[in-house]
């Protein structure tokens, strides 16, 4: 796309500089000038000019910075320039300031698998691994927290990483994607700030994983253009019930790049054939304490069980006439389109069958770039995706400390390769023959590879022109119609969550005009969200932000829902059954065999980790004591208890929080009459609903058919004090 020929804008026009006064309801430290309508910006992202008594911005070398928000670029909308000095400064520092775990990401878990091409895309790219139904390609997969240390926990709120390398015929590709289809930013030269935001505050070192504090929030309430990711990050999505419950996104726009050298834009999903799943924010909290190692548990568990999990890859395919008449510009990285606009094609499907034989040589080691791509696949020029293919590379030549971390065996290609790079620090092997350089006029024997134009990458051959530019290309000044899309996807449950979550979030900011301000954006997303967040509070409801563009209205998108598109089977989950000596051995059994043939995992709890005495007399083995397995660990409850059991449980506070917690979280409870004792100390026995089943003898069916449903979100408005 060289040219945007939309009538509506004129995106190779920056913008007129034109300096307002800061809206009232944000108000500023003292001495701070705001710009609302930005020099040669048209992204929405806050300028800070010189003030008195605030230094120049400038490089490491003592250079001003005219533009701390945009890189340099041919034209708005066109590819990224290598000469922008201080952007190459700017991530060369980030990617360099910590040793050895990554910046972002560092807490991640992988596995080994492959990838099944089931449709094939032949018409729209040359790439190998999508040529022929039913070939596989070996994958390895890691997923991440972004904000955390190694040494937090899974179940942070977070964007989830989704990183896919496929090791094809042609070359390793590398799909570094997200469980959310969007980002914070649009331009990677913000990329340090984001995340110095959201890390622990520098001079005090804490808080660890968390976004809920000043630092955060003070830059995005800044930064407009991050609206439509803190729905998304505010939203259930970000505290995923396990890796095999959650979506992957590609996030960027890429091209597919036929035989005849045609380009196709895509976007990638990933769709978890499980369906999706999140928890309860309260749930998060306590499965963190209860287990920090949750999700990996999980997907080690499933594994090593045989219940692979797996995802179809999915498509959205369109060319330059779609995206010139569609509302938001395709390069513009915190937008997405809508699945009922664009429909996800599936072309095939990902399976993750065995873990690695060491995590550090596997998981820790392997490196992601997005720049590695094989032929028929290309990039658009998404100024973050441009960014990123900078960066990469440089990260990881610091982080595995050479050039040479490709001979790491999880970073080799697997198929035959070929170069004249050659020493370097941990060089484990270098090029044969006389030469080591190219051309050269020696033979086969001793003259190295050749290069071929056949089978070679070729880059598509895009048209651009335009001036050397540091700016924003005004199509990407939309901030707030897609994020009120998301918004108003949601099922009133999920609404509430949201709301719930930026009351929470916003109550740890200490300085009232952040909370103000971010409130104002709010407003321009949904009034009823930013009038519920302003009591949640304790505030008045400010005015609007001034939005850089007029928001539009759209339609609702059931995709962005998590519940509207709930799996409706208990395939995969588990249910948690605690049991006492003297329990019915019959009604276990059918709950096991039930759970079973739905798919499903059974786990027992019991007073000892010895297990339980049925009343069978046969010996029951537990795989959790009850004060290590909470309910928060399991996705349903049951309760076979002897008379004798609940009578000595009746005082065990643990026990109290298993019945208490599974009632507040609103998941289906299975019970025997035995139980009864318990249900009246956990304080749910006169507050029992149609999730709360009784369990007759063998007759566990009504019981196992409403376990699909996973959670009974009806009941959250009698349990929450806020709702």
């Amino acid at each position: 796309m060289a040219k945007d020929k939309r009538k509506r804008s004129r995106p190779d026009a920056p913008v007129s500089p034109g300096p307002t006064e800061p809206p009232a309801t944000a108000p500023m430290p003292e001495g701070v000038v705001i710009a609302g309508k930005l020099p040669l910006d048209a992204g929405g992202a806050t300028h800070q000019t010189v003030a008195a008594g605030y230094p120049t911005l400038t490089t490491q070398q003592g250079v001003p910075i005219a533009d701390d928000q945009n890189h340099l670029k041919v034209g708005p909308r066109g590819p990224m320039l290598m000469q922008d000095f201080h952007f190459r400064e700017k991530i060369f520092h980030f990617d360099h300031e910590r040793i050895p775990e990554r910046v972002v990401h560092a807490r991640g878990y992988g596995a080994h698998g492959f990838f099944e091409t089931t449709a094939s895309l032949s018409k729209v790219t040359r790439a190998d691994l999508f040529q022929r139904v039913g070939q596989r390609t070996p994958v390895f997969v890691r997923f991440s927290t972004v904000a955390g240390s190694k040494g937090s926990f899974d179940l942070a709120r977070d964007v989830r990483g989704f990183a896919v390398k496929f090791y094809t015929e042609e070359g390793n590709w590398d799909l570094v994607g997200n469980n959310i289809p969007v980002f914070f930013i649009q331009d990677a030269i913000k990329f340090p700030d984001i995340i110095h935001s959201v890390k622990p505050e520098p001079d005090r070192a804490f808080p660890q994983a968390q976004s809920a504090h000043d630092n955060f929030w003070d830059f995005i309430s800044l930064t407009p253009e991050s609206m439509h990711m803190i729905m998304w990050i505010m939203s259930d999505r970000a505290i995923p019930r396990s890796y095999r419950f959650m979506e992957g996104f590609g996030v960027h726009t890429f091209r597919f790049v036929d035989a005849r050298g045609k380009s196709t834009f895509v976007k990638f999903h990933w769709k978890p054939k499980l369906g999706l799943q999140s928890v309860c924010w309260n749930e998060a909290v306590k499965i963190n304490g209860a287990d920090p190692d949750f999700h990996r548990r999980d997907l080690w568990n499933a594994i090593n069980a045989g219940a692979f999990p797996e995802w179809e890859l999915g498509v959205q395919l369109f060319d330059d006439a779609f995206a010139e008449r569609f509302d938001f510009d395709v390069l513009d990285p915190t937008k997405l389109i809508p699945e009922e606009i664009l429909p996800v094609r599936i072309v095939g499907r990902l399976v993750l069958n065995r873990m690695p034989d060491n995590f550090f040589a596997d998981t820790e080691q392997v490196a992601f770039c997005t720049q590695n791509v094989v032929p028929g696949i290309d990039f658009s020029d998404d100024p973050l995706l441009q960014g990123r293919n900078f960066s990469y590379l440089d990260t990881q030549l610091k982080r595995l400390g050479s050039p040479n971390f490709t001979h790491l065996p999880i970073n080799a290609p697997r198929c035959p390769f070929a170069h004249f790079q050659q020493d370097g620090h941990m060089a484990t092997m270098n090029p044969k023959g006389r030469a080591n350089y190219e051309p050269n006029s020696w033979g086969p024997e001793v003259g190295g590879p050749r290069e071929d134009p056949q089978r070679g990458y070729r880059h598509f051959a895009q048209e651009t022109a335009g001036p050397k530019i540091a700016a924003r290309s005004d199509t990407f000044g939309d901030h707030y119609s897609q994020a009120r899309q998301f918004y108003i996807s949601q099922e009133p449950i999920e609404q509430k969550h949201l709301g719930d979550a930026l009351v929470f979030e916003l109550s740890k900011v200490e300085r009232p005009d952040i909370r103000e301000r971010m409130v104002s954006h709010l407003r321009n997303i949904d009034p009823g969200l930013a009038g519920n967040v302003a009591t949640g509070l304790g505030i008045r409801l400010p005015p609007a932000m001034k939005a850089l563009r007029k928001p539009i209205e759209l339609p609702t998108s059931d995709a962005l829902s998590i519940v509207r598109r709930g799996p409706g089977r208990f395939e995969g989950r588990k249910l948690g059954v605690l049991v006492t000596d003297g329990a019915s051995a019959a009604t276990v059994n059918a709950l096991q065999s039930a759970v079973l043939e739905a798919g499903g995992m059974v786990e027992i709890i019991a007073p000892k980790i010895s297990g339980a005495m049925l009343d069978d007399d046969t010996l029951l083995p537990a795989q959790q004591k009850i004060d290590g397995g909470p309910s928060v660990l399991y996705d349903a409850v049951a309760i076979v208890v002897s008379e004798e059991g609940a009578s000595l449980l009746q005082k065990d506070a643990p026990t109290k929080d298993f019945i208490s917690d599974a009632f507040a979280h609103c998941k289906f409870i299975g019970y025997v009459a035995a139980a009864q004792p318990l249900l009246e100390r956990a304080g749910i026995a006169d507050s029992l609903d149609e999730g709360c089943i009784a369990l007759a003898d063998e007759d566990v069916g009504s019981f196992i058919a409403r376990l699909g449903e996973l959670r009974l979100w009806s009941r959250e408005p009698g349990v929450d004090a806020d709702a």
